[in-house]
């Protein structure tokens, strides 16, 4: 069986999420570790799961490399790879994102959904693209092995990361606009950029960016998977659920305003429904992830590439940017441009 990787999760962890985790097979999740927390903020996040790790060393363990997936297989574990769906936790200094990645952090969006200082978000009304703070920390990110993430960025801010970045980006958790028109979801255009880049697109399962929300059928979605394949390109889509397992609606609060307002941003919900949606009944935890698998066959891909979206993809995307580049590395990779 091939490898099971979930590219983005947020849930509300606890000994029996880590145990699903094991009951489903899944052999590695990206966990969001910090949204809109200060570094120091986020140091404290990362003791807890060091905490967690030596509590449950038989069930999870932190991952950090491509190779802690074959081992997370090869000991009945989960590897746990860090991330931060906003750049507050480097505050505004380069230097930090050094820092977080010797600590494990491994994916670093430049956006939530406003404007930071590296980009703007999806919900800004103009997006300016990348700042001069921006390029200079993507820069740093890829030199170091931290990969940029654009799931919340705006277009032309997630079309500059791809242009200037020299490694490959990932929108961990996003479907194509063209499927279901949510501002989270991103455009053809962009998707077909991804590909050719040799970024990496994982599919959600958030009812905010399925059509038909929480009645999105398992066929549909999949169906959809074949979409982004095509656009894409089969070695680039992988499964990025954004599950928020168990989590309090208070912390969509949290997620969503942080400390830059005094007032509620509803942002992808309902004014009338605040909180978290229900989830699609084919899928609540991590023990419904493997069963994605038939409805991808279903909807005509061919066992490689369903192994692929399962796991595989996001294995080698790991493989390919988890270590750090070299000044030569990077001059081959402008120079193949």
């Amino acid at each position: 069986m091939s490898l099971l990787i979930d590219g983005l999760q947020y849930a509300n962890w606890s000994e029996k999420i880590f145990r699903q985790m094991r009951e489903g097979g899944v052999d590695a999740v990206h966990v969001t570790i910090t949204y809109h927390e200060t570094f120091r903020e986020t140091v404290l996040v990362i003791e807890r799961w060091n905490r967690w790790f030596e509590m449950y060393p038989d069930l999870i363990f932190q991952g950090r490399t491509a190779a802690d997936v074959t081992l997370a297989r090869e000991t009945g574990r989960t590897a746990i790879f860090f991330g931060s769906q906003n750049p507050s936790c480097i505050e505004d200094d380069i230097g930090l994102v050094e820092v977080l990645h010797t600590l494990g952090l491994r994916f670093m969006q430049l956006t939530y959904n406003n404007q930071s200082l590296l980009a703007s978000g999806c919900y800004e009304d103009e997006d300016t693209g990348l700042t001069r703070m921006g390029r200079a920390v993507v820069t740093e990110m890829n030199r170091v092995g931290l990969v940029v993430d654009m799931s919340h960025s705006g277009e032309r801010s997630t079309f500059e990361a791809i242009e200037h970045s020299t490694r490959p980006i990932a929108i961990t958790h996003a479907n194509p606009a063209s499927w279901h028109a949510a501002l989270r979801n991103k455009s053809d255009d962009l998707l077909q950029a991804l590909g050719e880049s040799g970024g990496i697109l994982g599919l959600s399962a958030y009812p905010h960016h399925l059509k038909d929300g929480t009645a999105c059928s398992l066929q549909s979605w999949c169906d959809m998977a074949a979409l982004a394949v095509d656009l894409v390109g089969p070695n680039g889509v992988g499964i990025g659920t954004d599950l928020c397992q168990d989590q309090p609606d208070s912390i969509v609060e949290w997620m969503r305003v942080g400390r830059w307002t005094k007032t509620i941003d509803y942002g992808e919900g309902s004014a009338d429904a605040p909180g978290f949606p229900a989830m699609p009944d084919w899928f609540h935890d991590n023990r419904d992830l493997a069963a994605i698998r038939k409805g991808l066959r279903a909807a005509g891909l061919d066992e490689a590439t369903s192994d692929g979206v399962m796991g595989e993809n996001w294995h080698a995307f790991f493989d390919r940017s988890f270590g750090a580049q070299t000044m030569q590395s990077a001059k081959s990779n402008r120079a193949a441009e």
